[in-house]
């Protein structure tokens, strides 16, 4: 649902009544993962998607009559070898969803409202929710900040023999919203959305309660060393996947707004210098385009000691072989040259920039998800890669 936080958060901010259909498990084949969202408003106007067509229609229904009758559903959908026209994946994955009312009278309006909010303005956000589990608790929403404070929506109760009454965000045991806020949290820290096993009173022991986590966290960065054409195109191709993206070179008169003006960040300084004083995470990804040692050694000296998620250099084989013995003389081991993908991109047969930087973005996601770069005809590798990686996720 965080996904979609700039279009849902409008809607609520406008007073809008909708209904928002999230995918909370897959399995098997299913081409989106937990936390993808289709909202529906009472005008019948739509948002998002939760499987890229396949069962959008049944979802969109469901999510009008949630909106009718205010009650929150839990449904599963899944390929039918009995019967080829059910509704379901046709590619044979299993999708469970979470359709949430989010209307006037529905109690978690206003954590939904200020996760969404929060989501919209690209802070870092958490919200937890009950998928599974008693149904006066199915869809209560408890919103996690980065420093573990909590938002909830205060309207359920707890009458226990030795806990008394109790009123919290997910509506249950006392202990319930301080282990989920420190298991969201835990996630927020990652990145992570998934799901969490928890009993009734708060513990770790699975059973009685299910509840999804999705976190928004600001966009990864990629950090594009060298403004030649070929940067600029990799700038729009970062952008379209979704990177904070900025273009570094020491010359001014290449590295210019004119030239760049899709850059989130135009910075002119030594390339070694600037990754040295900038903030960079385990989700950055470094693409040097410079092929100029005197650029190139000390800013790769400085990325391939950093904890990043991407090294890559542009050149040829020679190139490539005389970077190599360069980075060698200044003291990198062979454990450091390994993360260097160089030269970078995958072997797509790339002569344009267009096309080079379509290379590049599609080694950063391979190497994100996992995948092998080989055609997906004949390889009988699975699809989705990344199933397993989003699929549940045990508290810790």
């Amino acid at each position: 649902m965080l996904d979609a936080a700039a279009e849902l958060s409008a809607w609520a901010e406008e007073g809008r009544d909708f209904a928002v259909a999230t995918v909370v498990a897959v399995s098997g084949s299913a081409p989106r993962g937990p936390g993808a969202a289709l909202a529906v408003d009472s005008t019948g106007t739509a948002v998002g998607s939760v499987s890229g067509g396949c069962v959008e229609g049944a979802v969109y229904d469901l999510c009008q009559q949630a909106l009718a009758d205010g009650e929150t559903v839990f449904q599963r959908f899944g390929y039918s070898d009995e019967d080829a026209f059910a509704v379901g994946l046709t590619c044979g994955g299993v999708i469970d969803i979470l359709v949430t009312p989010v209307t006037a009278g529905s109690p978690a309006r206003a954590v939904l409202r200020a996760a969404l909010s929060a989501a919209a303005e690209s802070e870092p956000t958490a919200l937890a929710r009950v998928v599974r589990g008693p149904a006066e608790l199915l869809g209560q929403a408890l919103l996690v900040h980065p420093d573990g404070s909590t938002d909830g929506a205060r309207d359920g109760s707890y009458d226990g023999a030795r806990a008394g009454s109790y009123e919290g965000g997910l509506g249950g045991h006392p202990e319930l919203d301080r282990t989920a806020a420190a298991a969201a949290r835990a996630m927020l820290d990652g990145g992570r959305t998934g799901t969490i096993e928890l009993s009734a009173d708060g513990s770790h022991c699975a059973g009685g309660l299910t509840l999804l986590v999705e976190t928004r966290v600001p966009p990864p960065r990629m950090i594009v060393f060298g403004a030649i054409d070929f940067a600029a195109a990799l700038v729009r191709a970062g952008r379209f996947l979704g990177y904070h993206v900025t273009v570094c070179d020491a010359r001014p008169v290449f590295a210019t707004r004119a030239r760049f003006p899709e850059a989130d960040d135009l910075v002119v300084d030594w390339p070694h210098r600037y990754l040295r004083r900038t903030e960079t995470d385990s989700r950055t990804v470094l693409c040097v385009l410079t092929h100029d040692a005197k650029f190139d050694i000390p800013l790769l000296k400085t990325a391939l000691r950093m904890p990043v998620a991407f090294v890559g250099a542009m050149g040829s084989r020679r190139t490539h072989a005389d970077r190599d013995r360069r980075l060698r003389e200044v003291g990198l081991h062979d454990e450091e040259l390994a993360r260097l993908r160089s030269p970078i991109g995958l072997d797509l047969g790339a002569r344009t920039p267009e096309e080079t930087a379509l290379s590049i973005a599609a080694e950063i996601v391979a190497a994100r998800r996992g995948g092998t770069g080989v055609p997906l005809t004949g390889s009988g590798m699975p699809i989705h890669r990344e199933v397993a990686e989003r699929g549940a996720v045990a508290a810790a």
